[in-house]
């Protein structure tokens, strides 16, 4: 890894690839959370459920979750920016087709398989290219501030966005506006050259692919299923937790005979990597499960349309926006370990107070500070989990540590969309939204607790822009 040396500003040519790569994790982030404001429109002109449309949000996330570490393996195969543009085209095609969906089956087609595909072959080629571009500590250490905050505020701002869009025009040209800012990245991204030549001689471990994806299938599939059959929900589970079991045996089993697996196992063998993973798994989890729980429940329980529930989420867009925008200048002072504290503290409060201001008050606005808290405390501690887990390894391993960064944050994603939204959907009532956030917010409290046992940073760790280098801490 580049050692932290003098501050370097990110020259033209770096300003111009930084444009895609942030905006392809703005869309994608975006996607994940617009949906939730179209829950009744959607519903009512598919003749559909809230459950259904549930399933159609989850199932994106779980795809991304799934595909993002053989998405990573194939960068090194078939070259960063051959994947990227393949899965912009591939997302691109998905969102045209969510866009003129006659009922859920195609709309899950377009939107949950296809752009699911699309952003696991898109996303880690995003990150090799950052980490491999910009080559001093502190100019990637900016790089990522800038991409973590497109992907937060677009998480954020998704509600708001979607729900604009669903009131002036149709919930179908929120697809049309997806396709749209693909077309511009594939654009800009004419400038993007890829510093690794392909290496098409590379082995791809498809068996690993097929155990790692239906492992994960399985145990999001398994907690959605527990609203309506408690028994399917454990064979799902016990059954996902046997292939993801199966598929470690089979990664050990591989590195034994000195082939090279879809994921090596020593990448579990820097603890502070591990418990950044941890962290950033549950960030997302609170970010969408919050956004889904009180998304749904203002449409559903309180009747509010698409508009009036994204100008609601107004607040925790610009709280995630005032603190991204902070980022660089509070890692400047604080140490990445403290800051990801301080944000499981401020967004756990956040979903205390959306707990205890639900039954206090009739107005939708008693939502705001609550999602404003959970906005501030996420755009804290979004880039330092990015940058413990990026930055512990080398750049030889890149492609295998983006691949897996960015399953664990879609797969945290998913989680708190099922775990969230299985409890809500069971019975729409006051109640049942009340359980659902205290059940992310003590799933915060583990989070906090990983992030407690994140060692403390030497004084030599503590550089410009938070950044570390491998094992500092």
């Amino acid at each position: 890894m580049a050692g932290t040396g003098p501050a370097k500003r990110p020259s033209a040519a770096q300003r111009r690839v930084l444009a895609p790569l942030a905006l392809a994790q703005f869309i994608c982030s975006f996607a994940g959370s617009n949906m939730n404001v179209m829950i009744n429109d959607i519903s009512e002109d598919l003749d559909t459920t809230v459950q259904g449309v549930q399933v159609a949000i989850t199932v994106f996330l779980l795809v991304m979750a799934a595909l993002m570490i053989p998405g990573g393996k194939l960068t090194d195969r078939y070259g960063r920016k051959r994947c990227f543009l393949a899965g912009l085209t591939v997302y691109g095609v998905g969102a045209l087709l969510s866009a003129v969906s006659p009922g859920l089956g195609v709309l899950i087609l377009g939107n949950s398989i296809l752009e699911g595909i699309g952003t696991a072959l898109l996303i880690p080629p995003v990150y090799i290219l950052t980490t491999l571009l910009f080559e001093d500590m502190t100019s990637r250490a900016r790089a990522f501030g800038a991409i973590m905050a497109l992907g937060g505020i677009g998480a954020a701002a998704g509600p708001l966005i979607g729900g604009l869009i669903t009131s002036w025009i149709s919930w179908r040209a929120a697809f049309v506006f997806q396709a749209l800012v693909i077309a511009l990245i594939i654009v800009l991204s004419r400038h993007l050259e890829d510093p690794l030549p392909a290496d098409p001689r590379r082995s791809f471990d498809t068996v690993g692919a097929v155990l790692s994806a239906a492992g994960l299938v399985l145990v999001v599939m398994g907690i959605l299923a527990a609203d309506n059959d408690v028994w399917l929900m454990a064979g799902l589970l016990v059954l996902g937790a046997l292939v993801l079991l199966w598929f470690f045996r089979h990664v050990r089993a591989l590195e034994s005979a000195g082939e090279e697996p879809l994921l090596s196992v020593s990448l579990f063998r820097d603890r502070t990597s591990n418990l950044g993973l941890i962290t950033q798994n549950i960030q997302w989890l609170l970010l969408m499960g919050t956004s889904f729980t009180v998304a749904a429940y203002l449409q559903v329980v309180r009747g509010y349309d698409a508009i009036e529930t994204g100008v609601i989420f107004t607040a925790a867009t610009l709280g995630l926006l005032t603190t991204s925008l902070a980022a660089q200048r509070l890692a400047e002072r604080r140490p990445q370990r403290t800051l990801i504290i301080m944000g499981f503290d401020v967004t756990v409060a956040g979903i205390v107070v959306l707990v205890a201001m639900v039954d206090s008050f009739s107005s939708a606005w008693a939502f705001a500070p609550g999602l404003l808290l959970v906005g501030l405390g996420l755009g804290v501690m979004l880039t330092p989990s990015v940058n413990i887990v990026q930055s512990s390894f080398t750049e030889d391993r890149q492609g295998e540590i983006s691949g897996l960064s960015r399953s664990v944050s879609n797969l945290g994603s998913s989680l708190g969309t099922a775990v969230a939204g299985t409890i809500l959907v069971a019975g729409f009532t006051t109640r049942s939204y009340a359980a659902a956030m205290v059940t992310l917010a003590v799933l915060g409290l583990l989070g906090l607790t990983a992030a407690a046992l994140l060692p403390h940073p030497a004084r030599s760790a503590r550089g410009v822009a938070g950044t570390r280098a491998p094992h500092s801490d």
